[in-house]
């Protein structure tokens, strides 16, 4: 069996040694009992540390892969682990198996890159992307849209927002940040702009206000603290009796107990402790929730129709 070690991957050179030696135990290319190159020789043909090389080769052995026999090497073991493997180990299974296809009969990497390439752009997205620069604020809305959605919600900031973290994703953004967004997006790319709740219809139902109640706001992000007391305030609740806690701060929950409720967001209210009362202000609109699963449901027609 050949190895191929990258200096230009972003993969370690151990961890793109011990894969190869495992996917080539897998598919019989290394048979049990199968000598391995020795450290010396491994580093040698590959111009690496042989510490590089020893440490894979532990890891392996640890992992019940291959044996050490004193005075003789490094060999694959009779029999294989019995483990479950990984999703990312599996994957590198069904990937190394095409490859080695392609290879028998005499499909060249170019063309079996571009047919690759092809069946991607061809894939639905698989997972909504909230892009947001505020990291408090995107964990509140990855939370909700979270409790509406099945794809997976994953987040990234602006910045982060590479063509490598775009792959797949269907784009999402809160509506001030829109523009912005926008032109890190690729030209005439989807992006689903969500829609924020009216303040009034988040505290219609708590209205009128009792003076006298002592309430919590908590949350981690900063502006949903101002933002909660200036609407409470603003609908008649007593400015000396709104307990404002921090989230990011130890301690937090202290004293919540003794408020009639609790104000916060739709992440916090999972952290809030449990003989609370709780009142989730969420931030997102009934309306772009709905079209949220709306698209969720339109990508997912033409899998039902294959299926």
């Amino acid at each position: 069996m050949r190895f191929w070690l990258s200096r230009r991957s972003e993969v370690p050179i151990r961890e793109q040694l011990v894969t190869q030696i495992v996917l080539g135990i897998l598919s019989d290319d290394l048979q049990p009992g199968r000598r391995l190159p020795s450290t010396r020789e491994m580093a040698r043909r590959f111009h690496v540390h042989s510490n590089t090389v020893s440490a894979a080769y532990r890891q392996l052995e640890q992992e019940r892969w291959v044996e050490f026999r004193r005075g003789s090497g490094i060999y694959v073991r009779r029999s294989k682990p019995q483990i479950p493997l990984t999703t990312a180990l599996s994957l590198d299974q069904l990937i190394a198996a095409l490859f080695r296809s392609a290879r028998e009969i005499g499909t060249p990497l170019k063309a079996l890159r571009s047919r690759l390439k092809q069946w991607l752009a061809l894939q639905p997205p698989d997972h909504f992307l909230l892009i947001e620069p505020d990291a408090e604020l995107r964990r509140i809305v990855v939370a909700e849209m979270q409790q509406t959605v099945s794809l997976p919600v994953l987040s990234c900031s602006i910045e982060g927002c590479t063509p490598e973290v775009q792959a797949g994703a269907i784009a999402v953004v809160l509506p001030s940040k829109a523009e912005r967004v926008g032109k890190v997006l690729p030209a005439g790319a989807d992006l689903l702009v969500l829609r924020v709740r009216s303040v009034t219809d988040s505290i219609a139902p708590w209205l009128p206000a009792r003076s006298d109640s002592l309430v919590g706001v908590a949350s981690r992000w900063r502006d949903f603290l101002k933002s909660a007391r200036t609407m409470l305030v603003a609908a008649g609740f007593d400015p000396e009796g709104l307990m404002l806690r921090d989230a990011t701060k130890p301690g937090w929950e202290k004293g919540l107990q003794q408020a009639a409720a609790v104000v916060c967001d739709s992440f916090i209210a999972t952290k809030i402790p449990k003989n609370c009362r709780v009142i989730s202000f969420p931030l997102l609109s009934e309306a772009s929730l709905a079209e949220l699963r709306q698209f969720e449901e339109f990508i997912a027609e033409p899998l039902a129709v294959k299926l």
